[in-house]
């Protein structure tokens, strides 16, 4: 595999690059960190670079990125990159810079941490997967960008000198070795000068590499570039350089170059893949590294250029989709995924030359590919496809065949969106009850079972960081946690979960994923380091037998310069920064590799606490025992040979030309120089595999410059090739103890004194020998704890009888002594006996602890649609327990066990209600009975607000509030009054009311159904006392009628001016609204005339009276009279049945009188709706007239043009009345076939 370091100087130059993670699926990097990722992953391997130039007309800015064999899409350089503000690329500018006295300029460092920013957007932390991503963003192709713009502290001595790196270098002769090692130099000195320069030609002899340097001519205007180096034995390296307009947003130039000859020389293809065509982005199989995929800039045109001879020739294929992020098969080279803009997944089984639509609306990054072994058929795809805003599916499909028919659901119900992770034999997914998630887990396909946490963990926040050994390590933020997490590991079933460690360090990373301060250290089985937060310290721990023992770094003995450290533990120890790099091919804070075990680099810092300042470099070579300071500045240091030999480069904002190298694990460093020219480093690409010994440096000599290429052959430096005497062995202990997971590990490693090649024909040689059990083997069984003095004791909610449930009469269950062995631990003999659990039968015991669920959780369900029931046992014997399951709805079901029921029991309501579900598990011993209160509703669709347009103050008014449909399920109205500042709240449809005063008051009803709040408001005029009268109309205004509020409210305007015209009734006095349907009718309301009334009695009606003998006699004569349009005259007509007076308050009226006006009333109502609803009208036209009664139709007889009204003077709303073909639409939800009669009665308990 390569290796590799990025390098971004701080200043004018602007160095600095844009670490993508290149990714086939991006959720799998998001499930372990690159340290933790299980060895069957094939993860991608690219270097990405970038560095900013002076801005140009196109505002553009230039950047590396670089392919190893990975085959990752690199996404879009981010527009918002910061630009630096040195402009010009010269040595000068540099110097300058490196006497300005202030901090040195923010920059960019995906390689090294810096070093006042802990714990924010570094990718080199554990990436998890998040079972509930929130918000998280994606670049254009799934790959991640991590933009880190950072200040970086500088560090200087007391007199204002620079601290220059003082490596364990050879002593030079005669040279105290004190002061070699101490010696300290000017800031002057540390730069390189322009009389250094002019020099360069006649410097002393001085060790140099074996190097070659290309310049990519004419390309000095493209500021972003894509590296792949073919594979291991391959000699072929393809880079692709791009000019990104960050203005436009896109690419406009882009060549592609091939190196034959491990990088020594490069040829343009532009002609080739055509000489028009831009290219944006680079893809290889990475189980066929000679084919390779290139995309095209979808701006200019959609398709793909795929290559089978490792990008000798290119073959050409039109795209009808814009991709996203490629997923590759891990086992078949041809097999592909492709996520599109438009959230398609489609497929090709033959390396994109032809694809196939999978399936729609599936949830970013949430697809895998089937696992061997697990799965049923190679061909599958697990897949979370979105259904409605909260919720999800989980699906399995198909590769060539994904219909209905052939999809599988595993999880049988809703999940969580974004829940959804695949990883080796475990499958995780999150459903949300009530605000509180659930989270369940499949291993090896099996049915899904909620993890067992410890009861009153009650977790803000879950992830998964590895599945690696058969078990799971999670991290979970707790209800009392906000920057920490709690680490948690599981049992072989991922369902029993124990406490590891307490308190590990987060933050967020550059794709809002966590990442958790846990590293794995590769090439010892068990070992991991973490950074625990401890009274506000945070402080690094280490463990050998997967975290059932932690305890602090020893610091080293001595410094650099050979003067004693006097750190004592627990109060000083060693505190590393456990940021790998999310990219292969960067260097991070920390390193190891499966080829040098017990070899760890990383950067860090002695003290109390893990600081961000004076942080030095450290190495151990006996897996974290002793450690010792290599350098007391930032380096980054990769690994030669498979760790036979070390090579160290600065970071710096500075141009370079040496780099240091050691072959005794970093105890002496030799300095080397790599070119003749100081070159600006962006980064470096190191040869495919552990080998590593050919690499290339990416930089540049100005900011104007081509990229310079320098291919590094480090093979010279070797003597000669390793013999077995070149070899020793090492016995891997943790302070003295042999014993590691269960066994005593010995190791073949180089001797520090030989300097020999390992090559490629090199693997790490181990043998072991068995040891006897011992307590520190075990750990704490799921519901006990550690006590102070290390025995494991059941928790106070932990009942251990409860393990037995899923017992049958007649067999055998594991009965937990407390402890059980840490995963992957291969002890024997000892005390094994006493620690694991033993076998016993299982006991006789009635059902107990049964519950009942819906599969999504919730209480609710829509009339019409398979409502599935979950029942779950947690004690008693399954097989022999019956379940039977009471709907409620007088239907019923009964099973004979419960494993019968494991997916569910569906059933379909018909009516609408509140039904109580109950569930009763019985055996011969007992029963056990869970019981669900479910509310089955309709979607509440639309409300009408049924009040009068006029009333007589401190009257009774009756508001109804109609609703479509009629029963939709328990209904709360929330009605608002007046001025009231306080609502009504009831269960009934109807309120009545009282006005005190008068004027225009407005009412206000809002409906809440399920989820669901629907509103009218309507306007009341209130009078002492009033008259009315229904008008009719010549029957040629009904063919001119839309019946629209619009239309409605002109002719009321209309018709009023023709009433005053006629009569000379005030303006003021006179309300007139023409009502909804045909044949067209219309009301005129007379107001009290408040000048006549002043001073005399308010219920003296005598003058209304007479003004309404005007108009009706007006109206009798065929007085009133309208123009609708030219040649069309209406007529207005008094109803003959007149509904006035509505209301009559004068005191001389008997109650008989009074019940014979109403009923007077009622049946010219009654005779009227039923004339009106003689005319039929389509649902469609009856909906939109729904919708518009909500408009006002009153005209105001003093202001006919206001919105809202204030007073009497005011509109006032028309009576509008529900639509004509309320019967010719069917009475229940609107679901396809579903008619489901209502009655207006509350929904009630049924039983």
């Amino acid at each position: 595999m390569e290796r590799g370091v990025l390098f971004c100087p701080k200043w004018h130059s602007a160095l600095w690059f844009l670490m993508m993670l290149c990714l086939f699926h991006a959720a799998k990097a998001e499930i372990t960190c690159r340290s933790c990722q299980p060895g069957n992953k094939w993860r991608p391997r690219e270097l990405l670079l970038k560095f900013d130039t002076s801005v140009s007309a196109t505002g553009s800015k230039r950047e590396v990125f670089g392919h190893g064999d990975g085959a990752g899409r690199i996404g879009a350089a981010s527009a918002e990159s910061r630009r630096l503000h040195c402009a010009a690329g010269s040595a000068e500018c540099a110097s300058d810079r490196a006497e300005d006295r202030e901090p040195r300029q923010k920059r960019n460092t995906d390689n090294m941490r810096a070093k006042d920013d802990i714990g924010v957007n570094d990718t080199a932390k554990i990436k998890v997967s998040h079972l509930k991503m929130s918000g998280q963003k994606k670049s254009r192709d799934g790959a991640g960008f991590t933009n880190r713009h950072r200040k970086r502290a500088r560090r200087s001595s007391g007199d204002g000198r620079v601290r220059t790196p003082v490596p364990a270098q050879s002593q030079a002769p005669g040279e105290d070795s004190s002061s070699a090692a101490g010696r300290r130099v000017k800031r002057s000195e540390s730069r390189w000068s322009g009389e250094e320069r002019r020099a360069a030609g006649q410097r002393q002899e001085e060790p140099k590499l074996n190097s070659s340097t290309f310049a990519l001519t004419g390309d000095s205007s493209h500021n972003q570039a894509m590296v792949h180096w073919s594979g291991q034995n391959s000699s072929v390296i393809l880079m692709l350089t791009k000019l990104f307009d960050f203005n436009l947003n896109s690419v406009t130039e882009s060549s592609l170059w091939r190196s034959t000859d491990y990088g020594a020389t490069y040829q343009k293809l532009n002609d080739k893949v055509g000489a028009k065509t831009i290219l944006s982005y680079l893809y290889v199989s990475p189980n066929n590294k000679r084919k390779i995929m290139l995309l095209t800039d979808p701006e200019v045109e959609s398709s793909l250029l795929i290559s089978s001879d490792e990008g000798a020739t290119y073959q050409k294929y039109r795209l009808n989709f814009y991709i996203l992020s490629l997923l590759f098969h891990p086992e078949q080279e041809d097999w592909i995924l492709a996520y599109s803009h438009d959230q398609k997944l489609y497929s090709s089984v033959e390396f994109g030359r032809r694809w196939q639509l999978v399936h729609e609306r599936v949830a970013p990054n949430r697809f895998y590919w089937s696992k061997m072994g697990l799965d049923k058929e190679p061909g599958l795809i697990h897949l979370e496809t979105s259904i409605s805003e909260g919720q999800a599916l989980y699906v399995t499909c198909k590769l060539q065949n994904c219909t209905d028919a052939n999809k599988g659901k595993p999880f049988p119900g809703y999940i969580d969106p974004n829940s959804l992770v695949v990883q080796d034999e475990y499958v995780f997914v999150q459903v949300s009850t009530a605000g509180r998630p659930i989270y369940y887990v499949s291993a090896k396909r099996d049915v899904f079972t909620p993890m067992k946490l410890p009861k009153y963990t009650l977790p803000k926040d879950l992830h998964v960081i590895s599945t690696d050994e058969n078990r799971v390590v999670a991290a979970v933020q707790e209800w009392n946690q906000n920057e920490t997490y709690n680490l948690y590991v599981s049992d072989t079933s991922g369902v029993y979960y124990t406490l590891a460690l307490e308190n590990v360090v987060s933050s967020m990373g550059p794709e809002g994923n966590v990442m958790v301060d846990l590293y794995e250290v590769a090439g010892i089985k068990g070992m991991f380091l973490a950074n625990k937060k401890t009274d506000n310290q945070v402080k690094t721990h280490i463990t050998y037998n997967r975290g059932r023992d932690w305890r602090l770094l020893q610091a080293p003995s001595k410094d650099l310069r050979g003067n004693s450290i006097h750190c004592l533990l627990p109060y000083c120890s060693l505190h590393l920064h456990l940021h790998v790099s999310a990219n292969p091919y960067t260097s991070g804070n920390i390193a190891s590799r499966d080829s040098a075990p017990g070899i760890i680099v990383a950067s860090g810092s002695i003290g109390a606490e893990l600081t961000t300042s004076n942080v030095s470099v450290f190495i151990t070579s006996d897996a974290g025992n002793t450690w010792r300071q290599i350098f007391d500045e930032e380096y980054a240091v990769l690994y030669l040979d498979q760790g036979g030999a070390f090579v160290a480069i600065r970071h710096t904002p500075l141009p370079i030309r040496h780099l240091w190298l050691s072959f005794d694990e970093g105890r002496q460093w030799n300095k080397y120089g790599f070119t003749n020219t100081p070159l600006f480093v962006d980064g470096v690409l190191g040869e495919p595999g552990e080998e590593t010994l050919i690499m290339t440096i990416f930089g540049h000599v100005s900011h104007r410059s081509e990229w310079q290429l320098v291919k590094i052959d480090f093979r010279s430096i070797f003597n000669k090739r390793c013999t077995e005497a070149d070899y020793q062995t090492w016995h891997l202990h943790d302070q003295g103890e042999p014993c590691l997971m269960g066994v005593k590990r010995i190791y073949r490693k180089l001797k520090p004194t030989s300097r020999c090649v390992m090559g490629k024909t090199y693997s790490v040689s181990m043998t072991s020998g068995p040891c006897d059990c011992t307590e520190a083997d075990f750990e704490c069984d799921y519901g006990y704890e550690r006590r102070t003095d290390g025995r494991c004791t059941p928790a106070f909610w932990f009942h251990p009888s409860s393990m037995s449930r899923s017992c049958t009469t007649g067999m055998s269950f594991l009965n937990s002594t407390g402890y059980r062995k840490v995963v992957s631990n291969n002890c024997s003999a000892g005390v094994s006996v006493e620690y694991t659990a033993r076998k016993q039968q299982c006991p006789l015991q009635a059902p107990k602890g049964l519950h009942l669920v819906t599969s999504e959780g919730t209480l609710t369900a829509t009339l019409g649609t398979n409502v599935t029931f979950l029942v779950f046992l947690e004690e008693g014997d399954g097989a022999r327990t019956s379940i039977t399951l009471d709907f409620g709805d007088g239907r019923a079901q009964t099973y004979s066990n419960v494993s019968s029921i494991e997916d569910g029991i569906k059933h379909i309501y018909k009516d609408v209600g509140i039904y109580r579900v109950t569930a009763t598990g019985e055996n011969s011993l007992g029963s056990e009975t869970a019981v669900l209160y479910l509310h089955v509703t309709c979607q509440l669709e639309y409300i009408h607000l049924s009040a009068p347009f006029v009333a007589v103050r401190s009257k009774e008014v009756n508001l109804t509030a109609v609703l479509w449909p009629s029963q939709v399920g328990t209904v709360t109205y929330i009605w608002w009054i007046g001025n009231n500042t306080e609502p009504v709240i009831t269960l009934e449809g109807s309120v009545a009311c009282t006005f005190s005063r008068e004027g225009i008051n407005t009412v206000t009803v809002q409906v809440s159904a399920g989820n669901t709040i629907l509103q009218d408001r309507k306007s009341i005029a209130v009078h002492e006392y009033f008259r009315s009268h229904l008008l009719a109309f010549s029957s040629n205004l009904d063919d001119h009628n839309p019946d629209v509020a619009e239309w409605r409210l002109d002719v009321s305007r209309v018709i009023k001016n023709s009433l005053i015209q006629a009569t000379g009734v005030r303006e003021d006095q006179l309300l007139v609204t023409v009502l909804p349907g045909l044949p067209t009718t219309a009301e005129f309301f007379l107001l009290p005339d408040k000048q006549l009334t002043e001073g005399k009695p308010v219920k003296n009606s005598a003058h209304l009276d007479q003004l309404s003998e005007v108009l009706l006699s007006a109206l009798n004569q065929n007085l009133v009279q309208f123009t609708l349009r030219p040649g069309v005259q209406v007529t207005v007509y008094a109803a003959h049945l007149s509904a006035a007076p509505l209301v009559d308050t004068s005191e001389n009226h008997s109650g008989s009188a009074m019940l014979m006006l109403l009923s007077v009333v009622v049946l010219g109502l009654a005779v009227f709706v039923i004339y009106k609803f003689k005319r039929k009208i389509p649902g469609l036209n009856v909906y939109a007239q729904m919708q518009n009664e909500k408009e006002q139709e009153m005209m105001s007889p003093a202001n006919p043009t206001e919105a809202t009204p204030s007073s009497q003077q005011d509109l006032v709303h028309s009576l509008e009345i529900l639509d004509t073909e309320f019967n010719s639409r069917p009475g229940g939800c609107m679901k396809p076939h579903v008619h489901v009669k209502f009655s207006t009665e509350l929904p009630t308990y049924i039983v």
